[in-house]
């Protein structure tokens, strides 16, 4: 493998990003970075902006907020949940996450090819949501994401669908993170490891 040395990622998203309720090590970029490292690609753990509960207006401003005027190799973007969460238009969805893929770009050094988004999370198959409509929560989900694929084709970025991972950990607690909503850091290794060989390929 060539040099890669000194890969420097940034982690765009909410809860699902910032690893809500689990330790900073089971975050899925953190794990996607040890997973490079182990195939002897040299990089630094990944800076990260989210938090959670955040809609994709709220991880847009807190973008701007932090001032932070870095360029990375690879950038990815995992955001929509709380926007669905909350009953958001998804028309205003698709503008505000438009914006956010351009500024994920941006910070690739305009380089589309160098982003990666990954697809919401169905939380309706977490414990948590098991006095929920998990049927209404599962289409909604699906059309969130069906936005942002549309989106990612469009800007040329990659669009990585981890959805059906997270519905396969229905009933497995875990998979699940001890507040019954969040992942654990089991379920996002899968991500990571889903992610692992197109990030491989985009930093060759």
């Amino acid at each position: 493998m060539k040099d890669l040395s000194n890969i420097n990622v940034l982690s765009l998203g909410d809860s699902y990003t910032i690893g809500e309720s689990v330790q900073e090590n089971d975050r899925w970029s953190v794990q996607l970075a040890r997973l490079l490292r182990s195939r002897s690609t040299d990089v630094n753990n990944p800076t990260i902006i989210a938090r959670t509960g955040w809609t994709t207006a709220e991880l847009n401003e807190a973008i701007i907020a932090s001032g932070n005027k870095q360029q990375y190799d690879l950038v990815s973007l995992m955001i929509g949940v709380n926007n669905q969460y909350r009953g958001q238009p998804i028309d205003r969805y698709r503008t505000e996450f438009r914006q956010l893929v351009q500024v994920a770009v941006h910070y690739a050094r305009n380089q589309p090819s160098h982003v990666v988004v990954l697809s919401i999370p169905d939380w309706g198959a977490s414990p948590f949501a098991a006095s929920r409509d998990r049927a209404t929560i599962a289409k909604q989900i699906d059309e969130f994401n069906a936005v942002a694929s549309q989106v990612c084709a469009e800007a040329g970025v990659t669009f990585i669908d981890i959805t059906p991972l997270t519905r396969q950990a229905a009933g497995d607690a875990s998979q699940f993170a001890a507040d019954g909503l969040h992942y654990s850091g089991k379920q996002m290794k899968k991500w990571a490891e889903k992610a692992l060989p197109i990030v491989e390929k985009i930093l060759n």
